[in-house]
């Protein structure tokens, strides 16, 4: 049977054989390389040494390992007309997990945000049944383990189902991606496109988080102009519980500002103006 290594650093999954040099994701200056020099792993190792916490999250079912492992991200299945749609990976799949799925009429369809959360993703397409894996266009070069179910979409926008759209953000990769859900009030599931403070009343964005190099104004300014006509009231983030629920429209617009204003520090009379209008908005936000 092959054995496909994984990062242990990032969670990666690479193509069977020997393990490259060094992790291509952590190499890159968004990630980094574990203090202790590149380590590997297997799927059957972390099966030994992991399970997966199952649960809801703010309303959606969610999947994230335990104890927790690499970048330590957690996995969302989204409703949608035709099917599910499985948001992000991880790199462990366990019978319980897929047995929760099928249990809500399985997915359609992977859609990933970025390649740091590409996981495993080949591994759980195969678990469960060989959906698609979509994945953007601009991060193929990314990709570790190619195979057959991996679909690269192209452009800024993939209408998925009438009620699932796939937004290309940018910024943080070429090819970031937010899923937005129109179902009910709506929701945007914004990977680390968008990332969700701890506060959980504002996003802000970096180029990289873990290195903290700072997202270009040019691209967040692309990204406000992507999401301008979209509409949602709530905004899920990478990880357990880092949500916003309620107002996430606002919320979204006023960390926008928020981020623009400060890049942009403009002197004198217009940085007071724009600091004294941003400090109202977000003392709206705290008051709501």
């Amino acid at each position: 049977m092959t054995t496909h290594t994984i990062c242990a650093t990032c969670g990666t999954q690479y193509a069977g054989g020997p393990p490259p040099n060094g992790c291509a994701i952590c190499n890159d200056e968004r990630q980094y390389v574990g203090w202790d020099g590149q380590r590997w792993t297997d799927h059957d190792t972390l099966r030994r040494q992991h399970s997966l916490r199952i649960e809801e999250d703010d309303g959606l079912l969610a999947f994230g390992m335990t104890p927790g492992f690499a970048i330590d991200q957690r996995a969302l299945l989204v409703p949608s007309v035709g099917g599910s749609i499985l948001w992000e990976c991880l790199p462990l799949v366990t019978d319980d997990a897929v047995a929760a799925i099928q249990a809500r009429g399985g997915v359609r369809a992977i859609a990933i945000s970025h390649p740091h959360f590409y996981g495993a993703m080949v591994d759980w397409s195969e678990a469960l049944g060989g959906v698609p894996i979509l994945t953007h266009e601009a991060d193929r070069h990314w990709v570790q383990r190619p195979s057959p179910a991996i679909e690269h979409w192209s452009g800024d926008r993939l209408a998925l189902a009438p009620d699932v759209t796939l937004i290309r953000c940018g910024g943080h990769f070429e090819g970031s991606t937010a899923l937005l859900s129109h179902r009910g009030k709506g929701a945007l599931l914004s990977g680390d496109a968008l990332q969700v403070g701890l506060d959980r009343r504002h996003v802000s964005f970096m180029y990289s988080y873990p290195n903290l190099i700072p997202m270009r104004r040019a691209d967040v300014v692309a990204m406000r102009d992507r999401l301008a006509s979209d509409d949602f009231d709530a905004v899920y983030g990478y990880s357990w519980g880092r949500n916003i629920v309620g107002d996430g429209r606002r919320a979204v617009d006023v960390s926008f500002a928020r981020y623009l204003e400060r890049m942009a520090a403009p002197d004198g009379a217009a940085a007071s103006a724009a600091a004294a209008k941003l400090h109202r908005e977000v003392a709206g936000i705290h008051s709501a």
